[in-house]
């Protein structure tokens, strides 16, 4: 009997990202271009602006796009590194592939928790208390309950002062947003008590840093990233049961 490959559909949120980073590939859209406004992408594209946001998201997790607050959306300097990246939903993903991603992400983030806990500037500590008064601010929101919490663990690898462990960030960036926006939506329809306790983690992380424990740090972000691969786990067990 003939194996055929599956077909994964896409979700309108990729399919709008995909057409953004394919004008960014093609030069359309140039570095240092204003992407028009949400609600103004929304109606071009003919979709909901929730589907704009996340569209958003990805791309500057990928870092081809900056946020500016009050500004707006502009296109950022970029290599062709930064684009082969392909858009994909945590959800498409194996248990296996899940694993491998949260054992990158084990092996970057635990190490750079050390390292920003010995060489953190007060700028970064703020950087990472912002991030974590919008995780708190937007705890029931799946879109920017994530970019806050990548917003923290971002700050946490500019902290280290190593470009080259923000660089590798970069390249795993998309999936880590992907995982943590399944997380929440997970925790949120499954059990809304896991989305504080996903904050009082990041919590832990913070004031370990701020406090200059790096084997604190190291063990505190080991235990999140644990419990976020048992949350993705779990719940992809129970669909093929």
């Amino acid at each position: 009997m003939v194996k055929y490959k599956q077909i994964k559909p896409k979700k309108i949120y990729e399919e709008v990202a995909e057409t953004l980073l394919n004008s960014i590939r093609s030069g359309e859209l140039k570095p240092g271009d204003k992407l028009d406004s949400v609600q103004q992408l929304a109606e071009s594209f003919n979709v909901g602006r929730s589907a704009i946001r996340e569209a958003l998201t990805s791309l500057r997790a990928m870092g081809l796009i900056e946020m500016r607050q009050g500004e707006g959306t502009y296109v950022m300097e970029f290599s062709s590194a930064d684009v082969v990246f392909p858009l994909q939903s945590a959800m498409l993903m194996s248990q296996e592939d899940i694993s491998h991603l949260l054992g990158v992400r084990k092996i970057l983030e635990t190490g750079a928790a050390a390292s920003a806990a010995e060489t953190r500037t007060q700028i970064d500590l703020d950087r990472m208390e912002i991030a974590l008064k919008e995780m708190k601010k937007h705890a029931g929101d799946i879109i920017l309950g994530e970019k806050a919490d990548l917003d923290f663990h971002f700050a946490i690898a500019g902290a280290t002062g190593n470009p080259l462990l923000v660089s590798l960030m970069n390249h795993v960036a998309e999936l880590m947003g992907e995982s943590m926006r399944e997380t929440r939506r997970i925790c949120l329809y499954t059990d809304a008590a896991t989305v504080d306790r996903l904050y009082e983690e990041h919590e832990s992380i913070f004031l370990a840093i701020k406090n200059k424990q790096p084997d604190i740090a190291a063990i505190n972000m080991q235990t999140h990233l644990f419990n976020v691969e048992s949350v993705l786990s779990n719940y992809l067990q129970s669909l093929n049961k």
